[in-house]
């Protein structure tokens, strides 16, 4: 916590915040008032009428809703009438198929239109959607599709005859394979997803769905167990919102670039959902990062509001670019991360290379929407998660052996983060595991698995996952304050820690680092970075050993794999590797 507050007006600014007065807004807030803004055109609740078709009625049918960017750089424009059509049309497919209320639609794509219509025509449809990355390979796949009870899988042909074909026999409840690219049905059950598109009527009427009913399915990352399928309702749709318009400040007029793909829960809550909930304009990329081509889509589709993930800013830092000097990005007016706690060089890089600091935030695949995040017009603590968002209620909390729960009121003491899971986005259940579940509650709290500490201000500041978190001689490590320091060495651009088992200390902190090109690894670098983290940490939470990587095991949603380099370095079984970064 010793960087520099980043101190904010918005006096100036081109678009007055919604969020000015954080304490107020916390004050009056209810989930009641977001109901009424909404304004559902529907009985019940259904997420799809929120994103699209209350739009498509008003007076923004023909605004922009999702501008597709191809690899060759063509466009394709969807107008909010375009969507909504188009995903009535894909409703009228599944219903035709026979897919009902409740049955499970998966999809398997790159970032192609189809996907985003599948998305949206199965809530219509009242089913429940599933998105998977497209790189996971086959076991990865078969687990999901399996545990999720897969009735359809929208891919692609290359897709399915890489990854799926053999996966039939294994997946007796998979009735219907819709391929994305197809001209021709190839056999019953393996359809030409345009042809069944052209044969189906625009005319659809939204399943009359309950705020309660499940709508998406989301599949967490397992070590060596299951992945957990976590389950939200349509109700989610209100935390989308509301985090859009206070988080992310999204105006009318805003053009939004997440960069997650739909097969990790940003990509689908911030991706596709929460932008359409306000009826921006939302890009999408077709292609994999590359730095040029995504300064060039900041410049030239003149974003507004970027939402991306630590491990693409990293990969920002370690290039000689000078975004500023080289691209114009006088229409940005807001930088968020998310997917792995943001170090705080991160944050001043954002200041300094950018003219916009970066605003991180944090949430779980659980809680289906950010609950802690770093705000428009507040002062930015550089390392911290920020504060709880209106309608949510986080704390410090202890858990002691006799399975009661305490609150710490005390600034500045650890212990495990914890919500008051009373908001609309919280997960629903573990599919086909309620006592896995029923574990993350104690008493009247949810219990996330991090492990945080709250300063004087109400400020969240992460500590590292329960299960990370390194025991040394006595003391408590947080692998993310190590890893932080390290990367304030102009050698350094990313940084991996790990307790590593010593009989006479109980672990000792090992660092794994990535250097900046132009570094070369040498023992004088190695000793340099050791004593560097010494006196920035203290002994007693300094590393004492260093390893040298050319790049660190990430997932593709930003996150370092600190299990994947202790199973490594210990020589353990590696566990799920299908969310592993692969570039």
């Amino acid at each position: 916590m010793g960087w520099s507050p980043i101190e904010k007006s918005f006096k100036n600014w081109r678009v007055k915040p919604n969020l000015q007065n954080y304490e107020e807004t916390r004050r009056i807030f209810s989930w009641a008032e977001i109901d009424a803004e909404l304004k559902a055109t529907i009985e019940g609740l259904n997420i799809a009428d929120i994103a699209v078709d209350r739009h498509a009625k008003s007076d923004r049918a023909d605004h922009i809703a999702l501008r597709f960017l191809r690899k060759n750089w063509d466009v394709q424009d969807f107008t909010y009438r375009d969507l909504a059509l188009q995903t009535n049309q894909f409703a009228n497919v599944l219903k035709t198929l026979g897919v009902g209320k409740g049955d499970r639609v998966f999809a398997l794509t790159g970032r192609i239109p189809s996907l985003y219509i599948a998305a949206l025509g199965t809530l219509k449809n009242g089913s429940v959607i599933c998105p998977l990355f497209s790189a996971f390979g086959p076991e990865p796949i078969y687990q999901r599709m399996n545990r999720g009870d897969a009735k359809v899988l929208v891919t692609t042909t290359a897709l399915y005859q890489q990854k799926v074909v053999a996966l039939r026999d294994r997946l007796p409840k998979l009735q219907h394979i819709l391929l994305a690219d197809s001209a021709d049905h190839l056999e019953d059950g393996i359809w030409s997803l345009p042809k069944l598109m052209q044969a189906a009527t625009s005319e659809f009427e939204i399943v009359s769905t309950q705020p309660e009913d499940m709508a998406l399915l989301h599949f967490t990352s397992g070590t060596t167990g299951m992945p957990k399928g976590a389950i939200h309702v349509h109700k989610a749709v209100y935390a989308h919102y509301m985090t859009a318009k206070y988080v992310l400040d999204l105006h009318p007029d805003d053009i939004f670039w997440c960069t997650a793909d739909p097969g990790w829960v940003t990509g689908t809550s911030y991706g596709i959902i929460a932008p359409l909930t306000h009826g921006v304009t939302s890009i999408i990329d077709e292609a994999e990062f590359d730095a040029d081509r995504w300064y060039r889509i900041l410049e030239t589709q003149k974003v507004t509001v970027w939402y991306t993930a630590p491990t693409a800013i990293r990969r920002l830092m370690r290039l000689d670019i000078d975004p500023k000097a080289e691209y114009d990005l006088s229409h940005l007016r807001l930088v968020h991360s998310v997917g792995e706690p943001l170090n705080p060089e991160a944050v001043v890089w954002g200041q300094e290379k950018l003219g916009l600091p970066i605003h991180d935030n944090w949430w779980q695949t659980e809680t289906g929407g950010i609950m802690i995040a770093n705000y428009a017009t507040m002062q930015i603590r550089p390392g911290s998660m920020g504060r709880p968002i209106p309608g949510v209620e986080a704390a410090i909390v202890r858990r002691h052996e006799d399975g009661t729960i305490e609150q710490i009121d005390q600034p500045g003491i650890d212990g495990d983060l914890a919500l008051k899971p009373d908001f609309p986005s919280i997960f629903r259940g573990y599919l086909h595991d309620e006592e896995r579940y029923r574990k993350c509650f104690v008493g009247d709290w949810y219990i996330t698995g991090d492990l945080a500490m709250r300063d004087r201000d109400g400020y969240f500041w992460f500590m590292g996952r329960e299960d990370d978190i390194i025991k040394t001689s006595g003391h408590m490590v947080s692998p993310f304050e190590v890893e932080s320091a390290l990367m304030e060495h102009p050698a350094v651009a990313e940084a991996g820690v790990i307790g590593k088992p010593n009989p006479m200390i109980g672990e000792l902190v090992k660092a794994f680092v990535a250097l900046k090109p132009g570094r070369e690894p040498s023992e004088a670098l190695k000793l340099e970075l050791l004593g560097f983290a010494r006196q920035k940490l203290g002994a007693a939470v300094a590393p004492k050993e260093l390893e040298f990587q050319e790049s660190l095991p990430k997932t593709r949603s930003g996150k370092i794999m600190r299990r994947l380099l202790k199973a490594r370095e210990l020589g353990l079984p590696e566990g799920d590797l299908s969310t592993l970064e692969t570039n």
